[in-house]
């Protein structure tokens, strides 16, 4: 039979519908998985795609990881062009659906009526994932094979069930296997979760006019951001942002944006931006399709539902072999932050004079520190601890100054600090200071959030190792429309006998002693318009705060 399009108000019970199965999968997220990254700083994002691979729902997690979940269904479904009923499929290769290799990608298929209706995708940064260092991030890597375990699309189960020799060859060759079994569980309970919630939906209204539902509901996106386009001026437009460096023997990474308004369109060139590069700052092609969306999603109405719909006015040209879309083979697990970061922030610097009261400061980059070693506590267990506190600021915007501690463009806020006591109760580290770093902000009409400053004693048993993996010691976050950037960051290891040294954004094997303090100084965000016309009395209030 014929289904005709369902009325406004059933499309908005539907889309809400739809959006809070995603939300729901993101708590059962949250409580099963065992890493604090994932049940502590919410490393993790939940999609709703249709048979033809559309995003169709997405819950506000990561934003990076949002616009790449397409890819890694399109992955599935050519790899596997006739899924069955009960089958699990699990990628994570940045040249394979994925976008970077600490990002494993859980992908179910869910059916009604006989024919494939959704794919329910999980997406979770895993605090270990193999490779020549602990946490996933290898700075010293010139190949991706260096930078852990690589997972192109496989099936890791069927009929309901799960291969457990696959998921133990898997565990094996990470180094906290325990917490990598029960991340992985945990990211299929909520793909599982999803897929029981979509069943009674499929039944209820029937497939084939859930199936009208969602193109309709596409279509409206797709209108609503083509209205806010039509606003805009038409032009072409220049943008570019640095990255400090690339661990290796290159500084000052240009990605270059020019962003082409004609219309109803928007069409983003990358193809100018510098050659990919040795170290590990170079993007996947999922991962720059997605920086480039979140950048737009940025710059349109917060109401306009994030779905495939909302990305159709928006066409992307980039160049294989440059630092934005790399070759196959090339390093990329930094790519989620960086490039990512600067991807959105070179297009926000081209359209911050087309429209001015969208576009916000930059926000602050992302300078991890891992840490390994054995806890006294915990005898004969090995803990790897991930930074995550002490966040940079966000940028300002037309309507005000920027947030402080919320981290960077690619997370907007998703990412959390966890708990300082959890973290010192799971962990043998002592927080001997953690607040806001006056004088981070980025100066303005609308200054930047501050960044974090943080003091972290390693309380660990013997000597412990670190390395970091960042950007954002040479380039601050860009301040927008006359407002300045925001500071760098500055990162030392200050050791019990009071030598400091400076940590590089890109190290590997940092000794780290018991006694031995990490000083974390982070950015703040960019300011928005020329500081001359901040008012007097925010002054005054900063002043007061101490934020200056």
């Amino acid at each position: 039979m014929h289904h005709q399009t369902p009325d406004p108000v059933t499309l908005a019970v539907l889309d809400n519908r739809l959006r809070a199965i995603v939300e729901e999968m993101g708590e059962a997220m949250l409580r099963t998985s065992y890493s604090q990254i994932l049940n502590s700083s919410r490393d993790f994002s939940i999609a709703l795609c249709d048979a033809q691979c559309r995003l169709v729902a997405q819950a506000d997690h990561i934003p990076v990881h949002v616009g790449a979940m397409p890819w890694a269904a399109k992955a599935i479904a050519e790899a596997f062009p006739a899924p069955v009923e009960g089958d699990t499929y699990l990628l994570n290769d940045p040249y394979h659906g994925g976008s970077h290799l600490p990002d494993l990608t859980i992908i179910i298929p869910v059916f009604a009526e006989g024919s494939l209706r959704f794919w329910s995708v999980v997406r979770a940064h895993q605090s270990d994932i193999g490779g020549a260092t602990h946490g996933g991030y290898n700075p010293g890597a010139t190949e991706i094979w260096q930078e852990g375990l690589r997972i192109p699309p496989i099936r890791l189960g069927e009929g309901g069930g799960l291969r457990a020799d696959l998921i133990r060859m898997l565990a094996t060759n990470t180094r906290i296997p325990r917490d990598f079994t029960g991340d992985l569980m945990a990211m299929i309970g909520a793909a599982r979760l999803g897929e029981q919630r979509l069943l009674p939906l499929l039944a209820k209204y029937g497939a084939d006019h859930l199936d009208a539902a969602v193109s309709a509901i596409l279509d409206l996106s797709a209108a609503h951001a083509r209205r806010i386009l039509a606003t805009w001026p038409d032009g072409v437009f220049k943008g570019e942002a640095f990255l400090d460096d690339d661990g290796f023997d290159r500084t000052d990474i240009a990605i270059r944006a020019t962003v082409t308004k004609r219309g109803e369109s928007l069409t983003v060139d990358l193809s100018e931006s510098d050659p990919q590069t040795t170290g590990f700052v170079n993007s996947s092609y999922p991962n720059m399709r997605s920086a480039v969306a979140m950048a737009f999603a940025f710059l349109l109405d917060p109401e306009v539902a994030k779905n495939d719909g909302a990305f159709r006015p928006l066409e992307v040209i980039a160049r294989e072999g440059t630092v934005v879309w790399a070759r196959e083979g090339a390093p990329v697990t930094m790519c989620t932050s960086h490039c990512s970061n600067e991807i959105v922030e070179a297009i926000v610097r081209a359209l911050q004079h087309c429209c001015p009261d969208r576009a916000m400061g930059g926000w602050g980059r992302r300078f991890r520190v891992a840490i390994t070693g054995q806890d006294a506590r915990r005898p004969g267990r090995r803990f790897v601890w991930h930074m995550f506190h002490a966040r940079p600021g966000g940028g300002a915007s037309a309507q005000g100054d920027g947030w402080s501690t919320s981290g960077e463009w690619h997370s907007a806020g998703g990412l959390k600090f966890g708990s300082v006591e959890m973290a010192e109760a799971r962990f043998p580290l002592l927080f001997e200071t953690h607040e806001f770093l006056a004088g981070s902000a980025g100066d303005g009409k609308h200054r930047g959030g501050l960044g974090g400053q943080l003091t972290l004693l390693v309380e660990s048993d013997g000597p412990a190792l670190a390395n970091t993996a960042g950007d954002g010691v040479r380039h601050g976050a860009a301040g927008m429309l006359g407002g300045h950037d925001g500071a760098p960051h500055h990162y030392v290891l200050r050791r019990g006998s009071g030598e400091e040294r400076v940590l590089k954004t890109k190290e590997v094997g940092i000794a780290v002693n018991p006694g031995d303090r990490v000083v974390v100084q982070a950015g703040g965000g960019g300011g928005w318009g020329p500081p001359e016309k901040r008012d007097p009395a925010a002054r005054a209030r900063d002043a007061r705060e101490g934020f200056v």
